[in-house]
């Protein structure tokens, strides 16, 4: 197994957190509400969205959701009086529509299980809902679920316990207030009561009395867990060398041996997880088989700067990948960067000397990644423009090229780096940029000899009058 399988280097805190908040204890149960926060700088949950699943600690029954609700009701026979929402004792949770009713709805739910990376959009990176908990009797104890488990939306995610923790504080009144939820309770024949911890009596209750009024648990990624194959490669191409380095064959799976298919089965199937319908994603037939290619290609080097051009393509037939990311790692990002047609971030990278600069789409114009027409993949394709380091900058060696590309949070199989595009023989001297001002000069000598070298000779005057506009033109640029 290797190491970036369960471990990203370019992430290490990035995480989902599970929060369960008890606000209201009731005569045989509590009201919790619970939150969904992800924390990965560029690891977003896409279409279906998440789902949550736990086993109870007791006999506890879902009463009443809001936000979200339980995918099956159980067997509730024995409660004759009541229905509650579910009475399954290993519940699973999915999140509500943006088209539910106003009265099941609660403060940043809805959204379809979706949840933005916290770097893209803090603000959709969190999602809540409230569950009435009941049957836990009066001398019950309320003890945290177990088995926690998160499908976001497919397998990938471990949850550790839900354990104990401060009690969670929010603001109120525009953040002038704060606002504490239950952090200790015991049981008593009346039903729950608030202890002060000020108080002697604090000491007398017994431990097993004592309730904490908030449970999180740390859920963490894994590639080898979520995917068998990688679902993205990383091509390379460059101005100084034609030869084009394409993704290595077999990235994401090999194609069949008839070459003359255009649509093959993808081997990659991320939905495999409980209660998931397989499907299989119908992709592009090439020799990387990867549903996605991300490619580089150096554009350009001038004296200051220099210029490339990143080109993001979908394979895949069947699907659009909305609000997608790229991360490249590459130490040309210590400088200034200017993307033209994506939205960017730099990264923080502690332990690394490269730099990690974090793309993705523009509202309204390309932050969806159309799927593979009959024709044509679909594509999104910007230029960047890089200040330089006079120090560090080189075209030798394959400095120019990424030392690492990921796509939505999955890390692209890069090629080898004998195979990168290299510098041609002596080729130091013919690629050095070429001073703009001292290239003016040269053609103003050439046009101003040759206008009189016309008239000289007497040649047709239509052809001087364009020589002579064209030397115009370049004099006073800011005529045309």
């Amino acid at each position: 197994m290797h190491t970036l399988d369960c471990y990203d280097p370019l992430d290490p805190y990035g995480n989902i957190t599970v929060t369960f908040d008890i606000h209201q204890w009731t005569n045989d149960g509590y009201v919790a509400r619970v939150t969904i926060q992800n924390y990965h700088q560029y690891r977003h949950v896409d279409q279906p969205g998440w789902k949550i699943g736990w086993t109870w600690a007791d006999n506890e029954i879902i009463l009443s959701m809001s936000g979200a609700f339980a995918t099956e009701q159980g067997n509730c026979s024995d409660f004759k009086f009541q229905s509650p929402h579910s009475c399954k004792k290993d519940p699973v949770i999915v999140d509500l529509g943006p088209d539910a009713s106003p009265q099941n709805m609660t403060d940043a739910c809805c959204r379809g299980g979706l949840l933005s990376s916290y770097t893209i959009n803090p603000a959709n990176s969190f999602s809540f809902f409230e569950v009435a908990v009941g049957n836990l009797g009066m001398n019950a104890s309320g003890h945290a679920p177990q088995d926690l488990t998160l499908w976001a939306p497919g397998p990938g995610y471990t949850c550790g316990l839900l354990e104990d923790v401060d009690p969670t504080v929010s603001l109120e009144i525009g953040g002038r207030r704060q606002v504490q939820v239950f952090s200790k309770c015991f049981m008593s024949p009346s039903g729950p009561q608030l202890v002060n911890s000020q108080k002697e009596t604090y000491q007398t209750f017994d431990n097993e009395n004592l309730y904490a009024g908030t449970w999180k648990s740390t859920c963490t990624y894994s590639t080898f867990l979520a995917n068998k194959t990688p679902v993205c490669c990383v091509s390379l191409s460059t101005f100084y060398n034609p030869k084009i380095t394409p993704c290595p064959d077999c990235s994401c799976g090999c194609r069949d041996a008839d070459k003359s298919k255009a649509l093959c089965i993808s081997q990659i199937n991320q939905l495999q997880g409980p209660d998931f319908i397989k499907s299989q994603d119908i992709v592009h037939c090439s020799d990387h088989m990867c549903p996605v290619r991300v490619h580089w290609h150096v554009q350009s080097n001038y004296v200051g700067h220099w210029r490339v051009k990143v080109t993001v393509s979908n394979y895949n037939y069947k699907r659009n990948y909305s609000n997608w990311n790229v991360v490249v790692q590459h130490p040309g990002f210590s400088q200034k960067a200017t993307p033209y047609s994506f939205n960017s971030s730099v990264l923080p990278s502690a332990g690394f000397s490269e730099k990690v600069a974090l793309f993705w789409g523009i509202s309204y114009y390309n932050e969806e990644l159309l799927q593979a027409g009959e024709n044509q993949v679909g594509s999104v394709t910007t230029q960047i423009l890089l200040e330089k380091d006079s120090e560090s900058f080189t075209l030798s060696n394959g400095w120019a090229l990424p030392r690492r590309v990921y796509f939505n949070g999955e890390n692209c199989e890069m090629p080898l780096p004998d195979t990168f595009p290299m510098l041609p023989n002596a080729a130091s001297s013919s690629l050095k940029p070429v001073n703009n001002c001292f290239f003016i000069l040269q053609i103003l000598f050439f046009l101003t000899f040759t206008s009189q070298l016309i008239n000289l000779l007497g040649f047709d005057k239509q052809l001087s009058k364009f020589c002579l506009s064209l030397h115009f033109l370049i004099h006073n640029p800011l005529s045309f």
